[in-house]
């Protein structure tokens, strides 16, 4: 009797273990609340890039007075912003899905600030759209500003916003806050007038090559200072800030910005593009290096606090790892279609 049960016991030991379930563990034993962490504020950089380019053209638009070339610049963003948009919806949902009490804190704590993100967002993509709808001097004036302000507002508002969350503020109005959000705001200027090079020609071109410049310059300077204010009034971040990686960023962002000038200054309009989109993602990886272990430095949640349970990070781990390629196919897609300047008399 012995001899076939030590048998049976011998082929069941034998027979390959059941799959695990998704809700016993990580995927392959990843370390999934760091990644989504990253993910965010990966999410985050594109969104910046993307509809960064948008919001400096609509407050270089405030510098030109021929009608023609206004008509130019929203004709080079027409097909773009509106999809670029997506990536804060993106964002958004992101958050909540993985850090869900983030989420509800932060944005509750900045509900004011949310508004006037809303509001600027808003007034941005109404602008170009009853800017064409009539050839009233008096209205096109109106919706022109309108376009500036929606455009300059909403990179200035996300950058108080980001600099809050860095830092832990629970006031709206912060002196690091308005110094990172006039730097975004010089940032998306950089991004918009590299982008605009690819997509104009002649004068207007040259003209932009000096704003992209300026803006630079703007940049750069509102950077060091924005550095060196949270370093002096905020010992909480000081050795996130003077890591190896924290480091790296600031010194990748003077060779980036070296890069972007000489590109501008040599015609090299998809260098000088993609070393803006560079400063864009080095200027985030910043914020996210200040910011962890911690996702709220307010609530004390870090990232392994707030994350959701196993089972639906898991799924959402599978989620994002099909649909994201397929976002990234479309735009790839979109942007070819659309690719090449605008010719003259083109309009939105």
């Amino acid at each position: 009797m012995t001899e076939p049960v030590a048998h049976l016991a011998g082929a069941v030991r034998s027979l390959p273990a059941p799959p695990l379930s998704l809700a016993d563990g990580p995927l392959f034993g990843l370390p999934l609340p760091e990644l989504w962490f990253g993910l965010l504020f990966f999410i985050f950089a594109v969104f910046l890039v993307l509809d960064g380019f948008d919001f400096g053209v609509g407050a270089l638009f405030a510098t030109r007075a021929d009608p023609h070339e206004r008509e130019q610049l929203i004709a080079a963003i027409g097909p773009f912003w509106d999809g670029n948009e997506v990536w804060l919806v993106v964002f958004g949902g992101a958050m909540f899905a993985a850090f869900p009490s983030v989420y509800a804190a932060l944005f509750s704590r900045h509900y004011l600030l949310m508004f006037a993100i809303l509001g600027a967002l808003i007034l941005r993509g109404l602008a170009p759209e009853l800017y064409e709808q009539r050839e009233d001097d008096a209205w096109k004036r109106w919706w022109g500003r309108a376009f500036v302000v929606g455009s300059v507002g909403a990179p200035f508002f996300l950058g108080v916003f980001a600099a809050n969350w860095v830092l832990g503020a629970t006031r709206i109005v912060t002196v690091p806050g308005v110094v990172v959000g006039l730097a975004v705001v010089a940032l998306t200027v950089v991004d918009g007038a590299a982008f605009l090079r690819l997509k104009t020609r002649g004068s207007l071109q040259t003209d932009l090559e000096r704003a992209g410049l300026r803006a630079l310059v703007a940049y750069v300077g509102l950077v060091v200072f924005a550095l060196g204010t949270i370093y002096a009034t905020t010992p909480a971040v000081r050795s996130a800030l003077t890591s190896p990686l924290a480091l790296g960023l600031v010194v990748a962002t003077v060779a980036l910005a070296g890069g972007y000038a000489v590109a501008m200054r040599r015609d090299r309009h998809l260098p000088a593009f993609a070393a803006a989109a560079g400063l864009v993602f080095a200027l985030v990886g910043v914020v996210a290096r200040l910011t962890y272990p911690y996702v709220d430095r307010v609530t004390g949640q870090t990232v392994s606090d707030a994350i959701v349970s196993t089972l639906p990070l898991n799924l959402m781990t599978i989620g994002a790892a099909v649909l994201l390629p397929l976002v990234f196919g479309y735009f790839a897609v979109l942007y070819s279609t659309f690719s090449g300047p605008v010719e003259a008399g083109e309009t939105y």
